[in-house]
C-alpha cells in the first residue's frame, strides 16, 4: 500500500470566517483529524459540517502517540493535523509529529493560514522586515535565561503572554530593556473585543496595574537601537 500523507491545517483563532476554502476541503478529504482537543476541534467541525474520526493529540500524549500515527500515514491514511487555533507547530503540538513522518518519508503539508503573531507584528507600528519569535517563554526555570539573551536583540521581539502572568512579563521586560522600549500589545485578535495598545514598556505596565488583562496577549517588542 503506498504512503498516506500529512497535512497540518491552519484553524480560526476567533473568527470562524477566517478558514480558508482549502482547508475546509482538505477537512473534507482526509480519513481522520488529529486534534490538540477534540472537543475544541468537533465543534469546529460541526459548524463546518464536516464528519470524520478524531483523534486526540496534545502536549500530555504526543511522545507516545507519534508512532502509531506514522505507522497509520505508513498504511496509507491521509492524516489532518490541527490545533485550537491556529497554525499547527506554533507554540503547540506539531512539531513531533512533522519530524517523524518526514523520517518515514512520509509527504507533509501545510496550508497557509491564521496564526496569532502575524496580524500582532503588522499592526503594533513596530519594524515587521525582521523579528524573532520567542513564542511562550518557560513560566519558571530558564524564564530569566531567555529574557536576558534578549537585551541585545536589534530585530523586533515577539513573546506570547496567558493574562495572568501579563504584568509579570511586562515588569521583568523592563528590568532588562528599560521602560522606554517601544512595545505593544494586542489581544482577542480576530474577536468582539480585539485590542492592540502601543507605547512604551513602562506605558503598557501602567496600562495593565490598573486594568486587569483578560484574553490572551501577544506582545510585540522594539528591538535595541543598532
Amino acid at each position: 500500500m503506498s504512503n498516506g500523507s500529512l497535512i497540518l491545517i491552519p484553524t480560526p483563532i476567533g473568527n470562524l470566517e477566517d478558514i480558508t476554502l482549502r482547508a475546509v476541503r482538505m477537512l473534507r478529504e482526509v480519513d481522520a483529524v488529529v486534534a490538540e482537543d477534540t472537543r475544541v476541534s468537533g465543534r469546529l467541525l460541526q459548524h463546518l459540517g464536516v464528519s470524520k474520526p478524531l483523534i486526540s493529540f496534545h502536549t500530555n500524549n504526543e511522545h507516545r502517540m507519534v508512532s502509531g500515527l506514522v505507522q497509520r500515514l505508513c498504511d496509507g491514511q491521509r492524516l489532518a493535523l490541527v490545533s485550537d487555533a491556529g497554525t499547527p507547530g506554533i507554540s503547540d503540538p506539531g512539531f513531533l509529529l512533522v519530524r517523524a513522518a518526514i523520517a518515514a518519508g512520509i509527504p507533509v503539508e501545510c496550508l497557509p493560514g491564521p496564526t496569532a503573531f502575524v496580524p500582532a507584528l503588522v499592526v503594533s507600528g513596530l519594524p515587521c522586515e525582521r523579528f524573532v519569535y520567542e513564542g511562550f517563554l518557560p513560566q519558571k526555570k530558564g524564564r530569566r535565561t531567555r529574557i536576558e539573551a534578549l537585551k541585545d536583540e536589534a530585530r523586533t521581539m515577539v513573546i506570547y503572554e496567558s493574562p495572568h502572568r501579563m504584568v509579570r512579563l511586562l515588569g521583568e521586560l523592563i528590568e532588562t530593556l528599560g521602560a522606554d522600549r517601544p512595545a505593544s500589545a494586542s489581544r482577542e485578535l480576530s474577536k468582539l473585543h480585539e485590542e492592540t495598545r502601543r507605547g512604551t514598556l513602562g506605558e503598557l505596565l501602567a496600562h495593565f496595574t490598573t486594568h486587569e488583562p483578560r484574553g490572551e496577549f501577544v506582545v510585540v517588542v522594539g528591538g535595541k537601537d543598532e
